[in-house]
């Protein structure tokens, strides 16, 4: 659920909630007399060489050595 705190609130302890977004990446709603303001959301790193970049984002499902069932035709 997205932590909500009131505009007062965040005026007073603004470094704090920027270090606690940044550590936890959990975004805040910010309000201002219950109507939603703005929404504190942690900044994305680029990283600084796009040379494993993807790591991770792919992952292989079933065997993709092992010869298809069906034999086709590549050139037809």
């Amino acid at each position: 659920m997205l932590r909500t705190i009131k505009a007062s609130e965040f005026k007073a302890k603004c470094l704090k909630i920027m270090e606690e977004v940044a550590a936890t990446g959990e975004a805040v709603l910010i309000t201002k007399n219950g109507v939603p303001i703005t929404q504190l959301i942690p900044a994305r790193r680029r990283p600084e060489t796009l040379f494993g970049a993807l790591k991770g984002s792919a992952s292989i499902d079933g065997d993709i050595v092992s010869p298809l069932d069906t034999s086709w035709d590549a050139l037809s």
